[in-house]
């Protein structure tokens, strides 16, 4: 025990030595009388609007057109007043930073927070008729798929997509930090990076996903499938004349309609259209831009093959190309 405590009397002085870097390096804490949306709020918040997109697939059992709407009307009610505190506290960070703090402060962020959140629920019907959409592609687009309910419980890709329709609806209606929250919590638990900036249309499909890149100011025509490790990115970042990154201009490419693009190709620039109804083949690297009805593809590599047998059992053993 004495052993134990041998050093703990330097704890005090650690501790002292931490403090002072939430002076000397102040940009990594937030000590504000005004907190922060809370994560764990935020997601709980987007597991409620998920069972309402999905009902009868998690939580609860036994769901039917009798009793359903009882069960939804309970959540739609939690889930407005904890949207209206987290969407307040977004709001009022997002004045803060910005330099412009109202007078009035809290009462007219939680007044926009609620009208933001009343519309929010009311596009819930439309998101509902999207997301079916981008079910049945992935059922359609998969001969491995035996059902909609196997897309719906296994498919990181509905999942992704899921999170990111909610979170593009909030950055619509003006919601600052929230949709970034919640994108990041869908490319932790699918492997998936979509930007809510981004643009999507319907039937959209990611197969396998694992590595998939969606940049902000991509854009997404209807009936597009990706497969893992694509990357819509931007080609390069344009400074302004202080050297600042200019944040509002397009970096990321336009994809459009009925274009499937395979796994680990990347595709990069603003500018950077690929046509309608193209193909882009695997481990491609396009940045520039592809006419309707193209395929784009590697030329085939060659393959070296090494014969394992031992040259005591096969002295014809040697390097195949």
């Amino acid at each position: 025990m004495a052993s134990e405590m041998r050093r703990k009397n330097e704890l005090p002085g650690i501790t002292e030595s931490i403090v002072e870097t939430y002076q000397s390096v102040g940009t990594i804490n937030h000590l504000d009388h005004s907190p922060l949306p809370r994560y764990e709020e935020v997601i709980i918040a987007l597991e409620d609007m998920r069972e309402i997109l999905f009902p009868g697939y998690r939580r609860r059992e036994g769901l039917h057109l009798g009793n359903v709407g009882y069960y939804i009307g309970d959540l739609i009610d939690s889930l407005h007043d904890r949207l209206i505190i987290q969407i307040s506290r977004a709001l009022a960070h997002e004045s803060r930073v910005s330099g412009d703090q109202d007078a009035k402060g809290e009462v007219d962020h939680e007044t926009r927070a609620q009208d933001i959140t009343i519309d929010l629920l009311a596009r819930i019907p439309d998101l509902r008729r999207l997301l079916a959409k981008d079910a049945q592609a992935a059922f359609d687009g998969d001969p491995a798929c035996q059902n909609l309910d196997e897309v719906i419980f296994c498919y990181p890709g509905l999942e992704a997509i899921t999170v990111y329709r909610i979170a593009h609806e909030l950055l619509k209606l003006g919601v600052p930090f929230i949709p970034r929250m919640l994108c990041e919590w869908a490319h932790k638990e699918t492997g998936i990076d979509i930007h809510p900036g981004a643009t999507i249309g319907d039937h959209f499909f990611i197969d396998h996903g694992t590595g998939v890149v969606i940049g902000e100011t991509t854009e997404i025509g209807n009936h597009v499938k990706i497969y893992q490790g694509v990357t819509l990115g931007a080609l390069s970042f344009p400074t302004d004349a202080d050297g600042n990154i200019i944040r509002t201009m397009k970096r990321h490419p336009t994809i459009e309609d009925r274009v499937v693009i395979y796994a680990s190709s990347t595709i990069l620039g603003g500018k950077t259209v690929i046509g309608h109804d193209s193909v882009v083949g695997s481990s491609v690297w396009l940045t520039r831009s592809v006419d309707p009805h193209t395929t784009v593809m590697l030329e085939k590599p060659a393959l070296r093959m090494r014969n394992e047998v031992p040259d005591s059992l096969n002295p014809d053993s040697n390097f195949q190309i």
